[in-house]
């Protein structure tokens, strides 16, 4: 698919890439998220997949893509044999198109990309750009839920951050909705997908050297960093374990989940996980396994790629709990993190609320303890293609 604009000389075309292309420009783009990764869609398997370029129609036929996108479809839940619905596909692009967004115009990149993604069936294009709104400090994010006097972190003065990073993701916003996309509804549930507001702790300075580990671990709370230096002082083993110890994992996976009682994954997934990201020349997926002589006390699954880390799953005994074998575990992947010289470890999503009554509560508690800041992304816009199709699944998600 192409686009020209009048009066632009930008012309952009969209077109399938190998996954070897995909990778080659994945190298060159440090922090974009694993699930751009074209290995991902063999843990995903339950959606079709395809790697997308998008090219500078002028620059030659043998160029490189200035930008691409994994895109994951899921038909709608109705038998393929339906006549005009069978074939209708939602496309999801997980924190993605990734790009360099001061050479590539996104007004200009969206038009032939939903284009494309039209004739390959969408009825609802669902897309994450990676950016980064505002950033919150973690000492006053927990400082504010434990006082209860704000109902939202947005409420709170946010850190300074890069006035031209920031000056993008706005101009991005304006940009989306003057394409017809829809902004992520506000919420203070996790909703299907990404969500917005992500905790990460920084593992950099401003200018861009990477921290000391006291300085990280200076970031906790009182009590996590007491805790932190009582698990290296409490005869733990702390391993790094290999897909044979997986099942090992999933064992005590399966009891935090009935402990906790969430609904956790089969062990196939952690399987196809762990092979795939290690196969790629991007990523690395690490299991991590804390013992108390014989006995598993804590497990992690960590990924790396580029400049960011991941601490994506974790699980934990209920037996020995003063040993603090979960905290052991997060200060082995933050050192890991820095070993590798990494900008974030990302300890995955939180809800804006500060009310401490809230259920979620006790998560953003944990996570910003662990001296995560918040930052607030763009979030997962939405582009109906069908609009009477798109509400309905909409609809039919909410209700699962």
């Amino acid at each position: 698919m192409e686009h020209r604009d009048s009066g632009v000389a930008a012309v952009y075309q969209v077109r399938p890439i190998s996954p070897e292309e995909h990778t080659r420009f994945l190298a060159d783009h440090q922090t974009a998220s694993f699930l751009q990764n074209p290995r991902w869609p063999a843990v995903k398997q339950e959606w079709q997949a395809q790697s997308l370029g998008v090219f500078d129609a002028d620059a030659g036929p043998d160029s490189a893509p200035v930008a691409a996108t994994l895109v994951l479809f899921r038909r709608l839940p109705v038998p393929a044999a339906v006549p005009l619905l069978g074939n209708k596909r939602l496309a999801y692009l997980a924190e993605g198109p990734v790009m360099d967004p001061v050479v590539v115009d996104l007004e200009l990149l969206l038009p032939p990309l939903i284009a494309y993604l039209k004739t390959s069936g969408a009825f609802l294009i669902r897309m994450g750009l990676p950016s980064v709104l505002r950033r919150w400090e973690a000492k006053e994010v927990r400082r504010a839920l434990a006082a209860g006097e704000n109902t939202s972190i947005e409420e709170l003065d946010p850190l300074e951050i890069d006035p031209a990073g920031a000056a993008q993701a706005e101009k991005w916003q304006r940009e989306l909705r003057a394409l017809g996309f829809k902004a992520p509804a506000p919420s203070t549930d996790f909703e299907a997908g990404q969500p917005q507001f992500q905790a990460r702790i920084p593992l950099t300075d401003d200018a861009g050297a990477v921290l000391p580990i006291e300085d990280v671990l200076a970031r906790m709370d009182q009590s996590s960093r007491r805790q932190t230096k009582k698990s290296t002082r409490s005869e733990l083993e702390v391993s790094v374990g290999g897909e044979s110890d997986l099942a090992a994992w999933h064992a005590l996976y399966s009891e935090t989940a009935d402990r906790d009682d969430f609904t956790g994954r089969p062990l196939s997934y952690f399987q196809d996980m762990y092979r795939e990201l290690n196969a790629s020349p991007l990523s690395e997926c690490t299991l991590y396994l804390a013992h108390f002589q014989d006995q598993l006390l804590a497990a992690a699954i960590y990924v790396r790629q580029g400049q960011f880390a991941w601490y994506v799953y974790g699980a934990s005994s209920s037996e020995e709990r003063k040993r603090y074998a979960p905290r052991a575990l997060q200060l082995r992947q933050i050192e890991d993190s820095l070993a590798a010289g990494c900008r974030w470890y990302d300890l995955g999503g939180l809800s804006p609320s500060l009310d401490p009554e809230y259920p979620l509560a006790g998560l953003t508690r944990f996570k910003t303890t662990m001296g995560a800041d918040v930052v607030q992304t763009l979030g997962e816009w939405d582009y109906p293609v069908n609009p009477l199709l798109a509400k309905a699944f909409n609809l039919y998600m909410s209700r699962r």
